[in-house]
């Protein structure tokens, strides 16, 4: 025993380290430009809408749409793809930004995914739509049910994104131009909108902060005369030329044009009064937190290498205190021809270290003869009749894997309804228990795949707490039909329904037993004072996971390695080292110890166990001489679940149904031993009593 738990916790502490799993287990999460998946495009709008989409451009012309899918995966949580696509429908690029499949991350290398959604690129999902084809990408082997939510989430994003098939009012794109140069002085700039301007004096930002409640600043701030200036700010798009050279002058245009990419805008800010926009607290390295740049409700806020500071502008325009030219995002964030406004944050200190905050709008939008505007329709799709769930889909698919998987469950059902018949016949229950064993084994497990986890039991925990949803969790049919199945039986049978027949790896686990007691491998039994406290490991573990799933769930599946289940049932030993050490670990000890690991250390039995606790039927029947006369029972028990007192645990029984074989067994039972034994006598002297009345007549005669 010494050795199991060093070995388990070896692995626990060696699961933290193992860089190359670090991402397998919880959120992958990376950054994606719109740009990589439409190359063809320089500049991106900002994403709005259901779903998130914005529009692709190229030289100034719309070519297309980026796109954001959502889409509920089997594990309950969104697995989040950007994808391009052009304004006929074709996609241009499709990657994944996000996502938390456990099922999928454990079976399957993460590249298998990526490359799955990288051959959507070159297919027109609208086309397809309207010539009532599927032409689905090949599934990814051995995650089908995500390679389904993917190609139905993508589609239905695409179809949704092109117009929906619906007749739609002819929507204006606005495209900035940039006329000829002529020159214009401060005045004519002000008064075409190039140059947009905010003007505070204190009394405006006192009373500003007033309304929130803050009013004077005092005694942490000195307070400024009501009429003194705060700030004369002043903001202009400065990338078109007839705007940007007359306010920077020849010299300073062209510099501002080799810093820029192609494409890539900027805005002027200057200012005066007492108040800097620049923060005196700004550092190299950092962000100008006194200002941003909102479009459609999107904050872009600036740093320091997007900053150049200027002295002065052309010559014949005002002076400032403090000038600076930015240069923008050119990641789809900003988009130049559309309206948009600068946000001017300020603070006034409430204590020793607090602070309050407000903020004034600048809004600024090009003037018109910078912006070309243009009717466009939206792209037509062929209507898109009522779909057939993405769940009933699955389901036609798998109904004979249901049907089969069903018929298995109601012979066991037959079985533990009908017990007292099967146990009068040890023979048929030891042969029906190995064959159901070995169908969970090769069939449940190795064909569909479909064991439990306790994963499972916090996804389902989690949903009941965040918006529970049929959907997802009928997603995978064997799974759910399992859940329920082992839901139904905890109020007969507790755990011993699941962990005793239908468990692929605990079937495994002991008919891996069975066959080294064929081989005479040397049996180990601990005492019962020392197998009622290590029993007791399961439940915290259980409990620890669970609490941690309650903080990260990402965790809490990085730490369910504790079971092997993924490792021999999914996988296939097909890992890392560190997880096949901790599995075979567990089946070696096994081969000594009977079920060791569904005694001592299964979250899962455990999760199941406590539930199970209200099951409304006692079906293992027991005699009041058990535990007294006699210790079979509990000498041949699976896991040790009969007490010295002859007393059955709920939580630990497995339903082997062994303690029953032996209720009914004359040659086994002390209790029926000794019935059968009185039987005899009783018989015999009858037998007797007969003979003597015989002999007596024959005598008399």
């Amino acid at each position: 025993m010494r050795m199991i738990f060093v070995c388990f916790l070896w692995v626990v502490l060696l699961l933290p380290v193992s860089g190359a799993q670090a991402r397998s287990f919880g959120d992958y999460e990376v950054s994606v430009a719109p740009g990589e998946v439409f190359p063809d495009a320089d500049r991106f709008d900002a994403m709005t809408g259901t779903p998130p989409a914005a529009k692709a451009y190229k030289n100034g012309q719309a070519v297309g749409w980026v796109f954001l899918t959502s889409d509920i995966g089997y594990s309950g949580k969104p697995i989040d793809l950007l994808v391009g696509m052009r304004d006929n429908g074709e996609i241009t690029g499709a990657k994944v930004v996000r996502h938390a499949e456990p099922i999928l991350l454990v079976g399957i290398p993460e590249h298998k995914l990526f490359d799955f959604v990288a051959r959507y690129v070159g297919r027109n999902l609208v086309e397809e739509h309207r010539k009532g084809g599927k032409q689905e990408v090949d599934a990814i082997s051995g995650a089908t049910v995500t390679a389904i939510v993917i190609n139905d989430g993508m589609r239905r994003a695409a179809l949704r994104v092109a117009g929906g098939g619906k007749e739609e009012t002819p929507k204006v794109k606005a495209t900035l131009v940039d006329p000829p140069h002529t020159p214009a002085d401060w005045g004519a700039l002000l008064q075409e909108g190039a140059v947009r301007r905010l003007t505070l004096l204190q009394r405006d930002v006192d009373d500003a902060f007033r309304k929130i409640g803050a009013g004077s600043g005092e005694p942490y701030e000195k307070p400024a005369p009501p009429d003194q200036l705060f700030i004369d700010l002043h903001v202009a798009l400065v990338s078109p030329e007839a705007i940007g050279r007359n306010l920077l002058g020849e010299a300073e245009f062209a510099n501002m044009r080799q810093w820029l990419a192609p494409g890539q805008q900027a805005v002027l800010i200057m200012g005066n009064g007492s108040y800097s926009f620049r923060g005196s607290g700004f550092v190299r390295g950092g962000i100008f937190d006194r200002f941003k740049i909102n479009q459609d409700g999107n904050g872009i806020l600036l740093r320091d290498h997007q900053y150049r500071r200027m002295r002065n502008l052309a010559p014949g325009f005002p002076e400032f205190t403090e000038i600076g030219l930015f240069k923008l995002p050119t990641a789809g964030s900003f988009d130049p021809a559309r309206p948009w406004g600068l946000e001017l944050l300020t603070h006034r200190p409430i204590g020793p270290i607090e602070k309050v905050f407000t903020s004034f709008p600048l809004p600024y939008a090009p003037p018109d003869r910078f912006v070309h505007k243009e009717e466009t329709a939206a792209v037509q799709a062929s209507p898109s009749p009522a779909e057939t769930p993405l769940w009933e889909r699955i389901w036609r698919d798998r109904i004979a894997d249901v049907v089969v998987l069903g018929v298995s469950l109601a012979v066991l059902t037959v079985i533990f309804f009908f017990q007292e018949w099967f146990t009068t016949r040890p023979l048929l229950v030891t042969w029906l228990r190995r064959g159901f064993l070995l169908f969970s084994v090769v069939w449940i497990g190795g064909y569909a795949q479909a064991q439990l986890s306790v994963v499972n039991v916090f996804t389902f925990l989690h949903s009941l707490m965040e918006g529970f949803r049929w959907d997802f969790f009928l997603l995978e049919p064997l799974i759910f039909v399992l859940w329920c199945a082992t839901a139904l039986s905890l109020l007969f049978w507790g755990r011993g329904a699941f962990c005793g027949w239908y468990c692929p790896f605990g079937a495994l686990h002991e008919l891996l037993n069975w066959v080294a007691r064929q081989f005479h491998v040397p049996q180990f039994r601990l005492s019962f004072a020392w197998h009622e406290r290590l029993w007791a490991i399961k439940y915290i573990l259980f409990l620890g996971l669970l609490g941690v799933s309650l903080s990260s769930m990402a965790m809490a599946e990085r730490l369910a390695e504790v079971e092997p289940f993924k490792t021999v049932v999914l996988l296939r030993f097909q890992r890392e080292w560190p997880y096949v050490a901790w599995a075979l670990a567990i089946l070696v000890a096994g081969l000594f110890v009977e079920r060791i690991f569904c005694r001592y250390l299964c979250p899962l039995g455990a999760a199941l166990a406590i539930p199970g606790r209200m099951r409304i039927f006692a079906w293992l029947k027991r005699r009041r001489q058990c535990g007294e006369l006699c210790s079979n029972c509990s000498d041949e028990c699976l896991v040790q679940a009969i007490q010295p007192n002859g007393e059955i645990h709920p939580n630990e029984c497995l339903y082997c149904l062994r303690c029953q074989l032996n209720y009914h067994n004359e040659s086994v039972c002390p209790t029926l031993i000794m019935r059968r034994n009185r039987r005899d006598r009783r018989s015999a002297a009858a037998a007797r009593e007969v003979e003597n009345s015989l002999k007596f007549d024959q005598d008399q005669v």
